[in-house]
């Protein structure tokens, strides 16, 4: 099986938690593959969310789109439950680095820093391949 876009609702993919919500643009936005729909956010920072894999998935390329993201903190874990969450990556500036074979069952995203008041998240992508049931 070749690298499939993960981070879709359509890849079973959901949208486990984000600190903030906006009627008009909910945080599920983020997973639906839809590159006009956002999640935005609400105001002061740090914001989160939690993306969970329906099995561990093995992830090679990130991708995050996204406005006025000035810093951002990306953490993982491969428990059935999002424990024990170790970094992946804390980056300031753009692009996010490749992973070689990166395990999860769920990613943290936390928003450090903005450009702005607010920020919006049009999209989450990352390229792999499904690995095997959670440990």
């Amino acid at each position: 099986m070749g690298a499939a876009d993960l981070c879709r609702s359509s890849e079973g993919a959901r949208l486990v938690f984000a600190t903030s919500f906006d009627q008009k643009h909910p945080p599920e936005n983020i997973l639906d593959g839809n590159s006009k729909t956002f999640w935005i956010t609400t105001g002061m920072f740090p914001q989160e969310f939690l993306i969970g894999f329906r099995k561990q998935v093995k992830i090679y390329k990130l991708t995050l789109q996204c406005y006025f993201v000035r810093s951002i903190k990306i953490e993982k874990s491969v428990t059935e439950e999002p424990w024990d969450l170790e970094s992946l990556v804390e980056k300031a500036l753009w692009p996010l680095p490749q992973f070689p074979g990166a395990q999860a069952t769920f990613l943290r995203f936390i928003i450090q820093s903005a450009f702005d008041n607010f920020v919006s998240v049009y999209r989450v992508s990352a390229e792999g391949t499904a690995d095997s049931p959670p440990a």
